[in-house]
């Protein structure tokens, strides 16, 4: 009996399965300016070790963190926001090339994306991210700026929360390729 208590305590404190595995989808559709002939690199983005995981955050009140239970991303969050950012320049068809490190490309300029927020917070969806343009060659910084994306959510379940997510990155990333195009 002892030994199916401590059983029981320790299948407690194990992680449990996620009942659902989310995803991200990169935006479509652009109107932004012309095209250029970059190649533009994508490195993994920085962030803090809250947001450097596959669960889904949420931000209960400042300065506190939480995930919604049962459910995680389909990827490490930078990993997952990176290979988005590098499709939505690829489905922008306005670079010659959008790539990750290691695939090989000879770049012109990288876009390097930290994470400020990518979380429930209140009653909204808030993907925050700081960008800069730096031009590979010389490693000097063409431009920076913050994007900040608010979805205000109508239900606080985990699928419109994700939905809502999405729709803030899908924002915040429509207009990072617009404003780095602009600056190349």
């Amino acid at each position: 009996m002892l030994m199916s208590a401590a059983l029981a305590g320790c299948a407690a404190i194990l992680p449990q399965s996620p009942n659902a595995i989310y995803d991200l989808t990169a935006p479509e559709g652009f109107t932004s300016p012309a095209a250029r002939s970059v190649q533009i690199l994508i490195p993994v983005p920085a962030t803090i070790k809250a947001l450097d995981t596959e669960r889904i955050a949420a931000r209960p009140a400042p300065g506190e963190y939480a995930y919604l239970p049962n459910a995680v991303w389909s990827d490490q969050l930078p990993r997952l926001l990176q290979t988005r950012l590098m499709q939505t320049f690829q489905n922008s068809g306005k670079v010659r090339a959008a790539a990750l490190p290691g695939q090989g490309v000879l770049i012109d300029y990288q876009v390097v994306l930290d994470v400020r927020a990518f979380e429930l917070a209140g009653n909204g969806a808030m993907a925050e991210f700081a960008v800069k343009l730096m031009d590979d060659r010389n490693g000097r910084v063409v431009a920076s700026r913050v994007i900040r994306e608010f979805v205000e959510l109508q239900a606080l379940d985990t699928a419109t929360i994700v939905t809502g997510l999405d729709q803030a990155m899908d924002a915040a990333y429509l207009e990072i390729v617009t404003w780095s195009l602009q600056r190349l």
